[in-house]
């Protein structure tokens, strides 16, 4: 039978529009396409919810019991600009969790996994982490833990992320952090829902995350991230290069790049852990297998 799973897009309308100008599909797409990648497209079915959009039909608990798996995409937004975008983000993550489907998000999808169960959202005071977060660490319950499993001691992953939840809830088990933000992995339970999140990206190929490298250019280089253009468009450029040649050893040297990210099966990780330790359990649970 057939995985199916809601695929939340945290982005509005003006966000998903940039990221399909830019890269062809828009972020919630790329996540169903990043499922079907781990299980399979015959296996997997995605319905995808815009509940940033005004007048989205979104569903309640009870409709969210014919999903098998949730998962929450990144976002440009901001938890704490506040405003309806965001309150009907919450308030369907509210519903995930009472719904008791099991639940998984990347950085914004973490922030909002967080937030609905009464954490604390706020921009890095360590500023931003882009392109790639480094020396990632497992702490004792991370290793442990199966949204983990396979992962070594100290690991790199795609990342784009300015904000960190900063406040985690009693119900918030911190699974991994690196020097520059303190959660990069977590679960949450909460209402009798299970949500396991991380703030860097798994879901992201090398080719999508230099699509909004190329995107955020000028704040890259006003933030002092490239010293000028022609650095920054080089960077974009030997990115894309290593999406469709790893086994370029000089570029993966130059970058500091290693199979956690260079080889497919090794970045999705996190997200196949989740089927396989989350999703598959409880779809037998539920008697949907």
């Amino acid at each position: 039978m057939a995985l199916r799973f809601l695929v939340v897009d945290g982005n509005n309308k003006t966000g998903r529009e940039n990221r399909r100008k830019s890269f062809g599909i828009t972020p919630g797409e790329g996540y169903a396409a990043a499922l079907q990648a781990v299980a399979g497209p015959e296996t997997i079915i995605c319905d995808i919810a815009l509940p940033a959009d005004a007048g989205s039909n979104l569903p309640d608990a009870a409709g969210l019991e014919s999903y098998d798996g949730v998962c929450l995409t990144g976002s440009a937004l901001h938890v704490y600009q506040g405003g309806e975008e965001i309150r009907q983000q919450i308030e369907l993550m509210r519903a995930v969790y009472r719904s008791g489907v099991p639940a998984f998000g990347s950085c914004w999808g973490l922030q909002i996994g967080a937030a609905a169960a009464g954490g604390e959202i706020i921009a890095n005071p360590r500023k931003r982490e882009i392109g790639f977060a480094r020396k990632i660490v497992p702490n004792a319950a991370g290793a442990l833990h199966p949204l983990l499993a396979g992962r070594p001691a100290s690991f790199d992953a795609p990342a784009v992320h300015l904000d960190i939840v900063a406040g985690p809830t009693p119900d918030c088990v911190i699974l991994a952090s690196n020097d520059l933000t303190p959660i990069q992995a977590a679960e949450i339970r909460h209402e009798g829902g299970v949500f396991w999140g991380v703030q860097y990206h798994p879901e992201f190929s090398l080719a999508e995350l230099a699509s909004i490298l190329a995107f955020l250019g000028p704040s890259m280089q006003a933030e002092r991230f490239f010293s000028n253009p022609e650095d920054h468009a080089n960077y974009v450029k030997d990115l894309n290069t290593l999406h469709d040649q790893p086994q370029r050893q000089d570029l993966a040297w130059r970058y500091g790049l290693g199979d956690d990210v260079l080889d497919e099966a090794c970045r999705l990780t996190e997200i196949r852990n989740f089927l396989d330790y989350q999703v598959r359990p409880t779809q037998s649970k539920r008697g949907r297998a």
